[in-house]
């Protein structure tokens, strides 16, 4: 029984079975994970966008809350071949809609030879293709989401660990995965959760040791209040960043960024170090990276198709990584990263000692 459709780009529309219910829109991209759909699901920097799985089966685990690393599902719709009672259950409860019984190779493979693009989805009783088209001429590009920082950012500061014996974290939330946080509490950190358009006084307040850009969803041009802390702060106090939040500060110092074909979204992502030769393999989901690294230092790049995927900078006290270290969902390859931010700001006071 056909009772959902995806319209693509070109006014393609696909049938499919409708898993939950509802009617949206958002760019269409995939995932190779095979594992972490949790994470995944609620990861914010999926944000305005439709998510596909290319592995067949999402759900054979279940559902478990202390899995997620946000508090809401983020794409606007789900796609797979075959999603679980279980994921279908969760996906109806925060009434995102999802669909199954069509062929994601074929999708996929679309995406890679075409790029991400714009789609529609409705799933439920009495829906039709032309409803899919309707929504399908309602979306929106991703670059013109100019204040998508808003949808995932926290409205006030929240503060982890106010005791810890670490150093003193600003966390920028541009849409910051938990795990982040998490990682840099574990570590003795205490982490202040700031949002995205955070202003200069607010910093000068709460007199960090590190300014932390997170991970986030859309175009990092559009956002000018985080760029402007970065300005500002570059050089002054040590700062790192993760995915978006790479992207932001090369585009802040000099740099550039753009969109890429399709993105990288998996848990298979292999990086080289320069320096040492090592491959680690990554969590990444983005949809942009930097094209030019500006002031910084390119330190890592990835294996297949040579985008950056580290920068750094000695001399502005600066790291920033474009995959996910926090390792939620993935390998644990890259875990390190939380050890050498925070080691950078231990060296900067032992040189203000001395």
């Amino acid at each position: 029984m056909t009772d959902a459709y995806v319209a693509l780009e070109g006014e393609r529309v696909v049938s499919a079975r409708a898993r939950a219910p509802g009617r949206t829109r958002g760019e269409l991209v995939f995932t190779t994970a095979y594992t972490g759909y949790e994470e995944s699901l609620t990861d914010p920097s999926y944000e305005e966008q439709v998510l596909t799985f290319s592995y067949p089966l999402i759900g054979n685990y279940g559902v478990r809350s202390e899995r997620f690393e946000s508090d809401r599902v983020h794409p606007r719709a789900v796609v797979a071949r075959e999603l679980t009672d279980d994921v279908a259950s969760w996906l109806t409860e925060e009434d995102v809609p999802a669909v199954d019984h069509l062929d994601t190779r074929e999708l996929v493979i679309g995406i890679r030879e075409e790029g991400a693009m714009r789609c529609g989805v409705v799933a439920g009783d009495d829906v039709t293709p032309d409803d899919a088209l309707d929504e399908l001429a309602q979306c929106t590009a991703m670059s013109d989401h100019t204040d998508i920082g808003a949808q995932v950012s926290v409205d006030d500061p929240v503060t982890y660990n106010r005791d810890g014996t670490g150093p003193s974290v600003a966390l920028i939330d541009c849409g910051a995965k938990d795990s982040i946080a998490t990682s840099l509490i574990d570590r003795g950190a205490t982490v202040h959760v700031l949002p995205y358009d955070t202003t200069e006084a607010a910093i000068e307040e709460l007199s960090p040791d590190l300014l932390f850009v997170s991970n986030g969803p859309g175009d990092p041009k559009n956002f000018d209040a985080t760029s402007k802390l970065v300005e500002t702060y570059a050089g002054e106090i040590p700062m790192a960043g993760i995915c978006l939040g790479q992207q932001v500060i090369a585009d802040t110092l000099g740099g550039d960024t753009e969109k890429m074909t399709f993105g990288h979204r998996g848990v298979n992502q292999p990086v080289r170090d320069l320096e040492t030769g090592q491959v680690l393999m990554t969590t990444q989901n983005h949809g942009y990276t930097v094209s030019d690294p500006g002031e910084l230092n390119v330190t890592q790049i990835n294996v297949n198709d040579d985008t950056p995927e580290g920068l750094d900078s000695d001399e502005l006290d600066i790291k920033t990584r474009q995959y996910h270290p926090e390792a939620n969902p993935g390998p644990h390859d890259t875990l390190g990263f939380f050890d050498e931010v925070l080691g950078m700001v231990e060296s900067k006071s032992t040189v203000s000692a001395d």
